[in-house]
C-alpha cells in the first residue's frame, strides 16, 4: 500500500485548468459529510453563496441543506459535466472512473494546497482523468480560487504567491 506521499502527485494545476472547472455553474459535489460542521459542508455553502448549483453526492443520506443529496453521479438528470472531490484517497480512483462513465469532462481532486495532507488526491486517479481526456485540478483548495470566499483564504493565496507555490 503507497504511503500519502506516494499518493500525492509533485504537479499543480494550472490558473487555466482552474477557471475552467470554476466556469461551470453547476456541479456535483462528491464524498460530502453528513456532519453540518464538517469543512465540506462549508465548502459547498460558500459554491452555493457564489451562484453555483452544487448537487451533493454522499450514498448514506438522502437530503444536505435541504437539497437532494445522490448516492451515485449516474443517479444525477441532467448529467453533470463537473465533479468536485472531497473524498479520501482510497477511494478517489473508483469515484473518478464512475465521474467519466457520467460523462463528466472537469475533475478537481480537493487538496489541502501544500498544507501536508493529500486531500482526495491519488496519482492513480489522475492517471485515470488524464488517459480520458478530463481536465483535472489537482491539490487545491477551491476557497482560493473563489472570488469572496473571505480574508484567510486571500491571506492563504497570497502567501502562496510569494513563497512562488501558487498555480500559473
Amino acid at each position: 500500500m503507497p504511503t500519502v506521499e506516494q499518493t500525492i502527485p509533485r504537479e499543480r494545476a494550472s490558473r487555466q485548468q482552474i477557471a475552467a472547472f470554476l466556469n461551470h455553474k453547476r456541479i456535483v459535489a462528491i464524498g460530502v459529510s453528513r456532519n453540518p460542521a464538517d469543512f465540506t459542508r462549508n465548502l459547498v455553502r460558500e459554491f452555493r453563496k457564489q451562484g453555483y448549483e452544487v448537487i451533493p453526492v454522499n450514498p448514506a443520506t438522502d437530503e444536505l441543506d435541504g437539497a437532494r443529496c445522490f448516492a451515485r453521479v449516474h443517479d444525477i438528470e441532467p448529467a453533470v459535466a463537473a465533479a468536485l472531490l472531497l473524498t479520501s484517497p482510497a477511494v478517489t480512483e473508483s469515484v473518478v472512473r464512475d465521474c467519466v462513465a457520467a460523462g463528466i469532462t472537469h475533475i478537481w481532486m480537493y487538496g489541502t494546497s501544500g498544507a501536508g495532507g493529500a486531500g482526495a488526491v491519488s496519482q492513480s486517479a489522475v492517471d485515470f482523468c488524464r488517459e480520458h481526456g478530463v481536465n483535472v485540478v489537482i491539490g487545491e483548495c477551491p476557497f482560493m480560487f473563489l472570488p469572496k470566499a473571505g480574508f484567510p483564504h486571500r491571506v492563504h493565496g497570497f502567501i502562496r504567491k510569494v513563497i512562488r507555490s501558487y498555480p500559473r
